[in-house]
Formats: structure tokens, C-alpha cells, sequence
């Protein structure tokens, strides 16, 4: 069995204290162990139970919280009703979950004074999210970054992903060559999600179409795109595209190439902590750019961005 190890371990990173975010399948059980025979000693366990599985999802809590403590680490639980959740917001399992979790893991940044976050997504993962990126018309292979900050509530926290290179049937092996325990999730096999029927029916379709295994090819694509985009933040940076205030300057941002602006306008929304960008909302911020265009627009969530005084900036929200 190969040997996993951390790519970013130092001794100063033992000894800083970490969220790490645990859901007591093989991935985050994986993680917490690969800490834990590292040397960490300062991890917070973190585990939202999303209340879909019922009493498999009340277990799945009971056993991270028994794993944690014996660990010797403070173990925070939080329990939502995803569904109920999902059906007032009228947004997807997918994206609502995903906002639940922002809104745990900002509460426990703040109970515990810490704004480092890591998380055991891995290279199966990263292909998904690469195609399903591309699905949904991303201009480049977008996955996700092994370091990123991101705003969560009115919190920025600096996610680490440290098994994004790793493949789960590494995890796997690794977890069995070491008798470790894990639980299992009955819903990953069925398709009634997208991330679900991309890992049980596209990618393997792919992989079949192609005569070999596509999860690599995807990373190496997400490695080439994360590469684009800071050749992008570069740019940006030396036009000056942000004032001191934090807001985009118009006359700079209307002078940028198309590519460039768009990008600017999209990541400007992300760091805000809007989601649900839609190609048609951000044509929409990017039109604030022509003066004779609305000097407003409504973003998902609440508040808007708008543009006045030879600035574009997001208020109300």
C-alpha cells in the first residue's frame, strides 16, 4: 500500500489550530487520521448533519463525535433539515447544503477564533466538478483550488483541500491497510443528484469512450486552468482594478479586454460571497460598465451592484 502523505506539512502547520471538516465517510475520516498520524494536535472536528438519512444520519454524527474525542479534540455538531431548508429557499439539495455548511463552519470560525478550514475533497472530485463546470459553460476547466480563500457569512476563511491530488481508491487502501473504520452513505449510489450520476454514469462512460481512466486528464485540465487564472489575478492586480475600498473602479475595469472584465466582475461577486452566478446575471453586472445602461442590479440572496461615483460596488446585502 503507498504511503499518503500531506504535500504541505511543516512544523508550523502542526502546530496552528485547524477546522477540519468531517462528515464520517472514507474521504474526511481519511483526512483526520492522515492529521492525526502527522502530529496535529489542534484540530476542531467539524460535522453538520444534513438530517436527509434519518437515523443513519444521527449516526453518522454520533460516530464522528466518539472518533474526534477520542482523538482528544473539541467536536462541534450542528444538525439542519436540509429538505424543509431546501424547499424554502426553493435552490437545490446540491447548492443548499452547500450554504448550510458555509453558515456551520462560519459559526465554528467564530467559536473557535480560527479562519483556517481543511477540507478531503480528492482527485475523483476535482474531475467531477471540472466537467460539471464545463456542463454549465465555464470558458475554462475550473475545478477547485488546493488553497482558497473564501467568504463564508461575513467571515474569510482559508480552505485547504490536501488530498486533491489523491485518488479515492488510494484513500480506500489506504484506510483498509490501517483497519480504520468509516461510514458508509447508501444515497452516493443513487443518480438523483448531478455530482451522484457524473461519478456513477458520466465519468465512467467517459473513461469507456476514451479507453482509459479521464479522472487524470481532468485534473491535469483543472491544474492548467487554476494556471489561467493567475495569469488573470496578475493581471488585474497590475491594472488596479480595485480602490482601496475594496469597490472596482469603472473607467479601469471598462477599459479591460472583454475576458479579462468579465472575470473581474465574476470573481468581485465571489469574494462578496454571491453564488449562483448565472451567465445572465453576470451580463447584467457586467453591463454596469455603460453608463447608459440601469445603474443597478439585483443579485441572488439579497442587495445589489451597483455603480455611482466612478465605482462599482454591492450594498444591502
Amino acid at each position: 500500500m503507498k504511503e499518503l502523505r500531506l504535500p504541505w506539512l511543516t512544523d508550523a502547520s502542526r502546530r496552528k489550530r485547524w477546522l477540519v471538516g468531517v462528515s464520517g465517510g472514507l474521504d474526511s475520516m481519511a483526512l483526520l487520521h492522515l492529521l492525526v498520524e502527522a502530529g496535529f494536535s489542534n484540530l476542531v472536528v467539524c460535522h453538520l448533519n444534513h438530517g436527509l438519512r434519518g437515523k443513519e444520519s444521527d449516526g453518522d454524527a454520533r460516530f464522528v463525535k466518539r472518533v474526534g474525542e477520542k482523538a482528544g479534540f473539541p467536536v462541534e455538531v450542528a444538525r439542519v433539515d436540509l429538505n424543509a431548508l431546501s424547499q424554502e429557499s426553493g435552490e437545490s439539495l446540491e447548492t443548499t447544503g452547500r450554504r448550510a455548511r458555509h453558515v456551520f463552519f462560519e459559526a465554528c470560525s467564530r467559536k473557535h477564533r480560527c479562519n483556517r478550514l481543511l477540507l478531503a475533497h480528492h482527485a475523483d472530485d476535482q474531475a467531477e466538478t471540472v466537467l460539471w463546470n464545463l456542463m454549465r459553460g465555464s470558458a475554462t476547466c475550473r475545478g477547485m483550488r488546493k488553497s482558497v480563500g473564501l467568504k463564508m457569512g461575513r467571515r474569510m476563511i482559508q480552505v485547504q483541500r490536501p488530498l486533491l491530488s489523491v485518488r479515492k481508491s488510494g484513500l480506500d487502501g489506504w484506510m483498509r491497510s490501517r483497519y480504520f473504520k468509516w461510514r458508509e452513505d447508501a444515497s452516493n449510489a443513487v443518480n438523483d443528484v448531478v455530482r451522484n450520476r457524473l461519478r456513477n454514469e458520466a465519468i465512467p462512460l467517459l473513461s469507456g469512450i476514451a479507453k482509459r481512466d479521464v479522472v487524470p486528464m481532468f485534473a491535469r485540465a483543472a491544474v492548467a486552468g487554476e494556471e489561467w487564472e493567475k495569469m488573470m489575478d496578475w493581471a488585474l492586480e497590475k491594472a488596479h482594478v480595485m480602490d482601496p475600498q475594496g469597490r472596482l473602479h469603472l473607467k479601469v475595469l471598462s477599459g479591460l479586454p472583454d475576458a479579462l472584465r468579465r472575470y473581474a466582475v465574476t470573481g468581485f461577486l465571489k469574494t462578496t460571497g454571491v453564488r449562483g452566478i448565472s451567465a445572465a446575471l453576470l451580463e447584467s453586472c457586467v453591463g454596469l460598465c455603460d453608463i447608459l445602461a440601469p445603474a443597478s442590479v439585483n443579485l441572488p440572496g439579497g442587495g445589489r451592484m451597483r455603480r455611482k461615483a466612478g465605482r462599482i460596488f454591492i450594498e444591502g446585502a
